[in-house]
């Protein structure tokens, strides 16, 4: 349990910081979007609750252009 309070946040702050700022701009390409490979409630929900990976496989594999 002390282990747990020791993080680092220096380190593991831009983390965070970098998994919420792709996800905040693919889900607003896929809002944007009027069409994605696959439906769009799929590539949402990829991106909301696949961390950090989500939003990257929609950029990779989602887009239509």
């Amino acid at each position: 349990m002390e282990d747990l309070l020791l993080v680092s946040w220096e380190l593991l702050l831009p983390i965070v910081i970098i998994q919420f700022v792709l996800m905040l701009i693919a889900l607003v390409d896929i809002i944007k979007a009027k069409e994605t490979k696959g439906p769009k409630v799929m590539w949402v929900l990829i991106v909301v609750l696949i961390n950090l990976f989500g939003p990257i496989a929609y950029f990779i594999f989602g887009r239509k252009k």
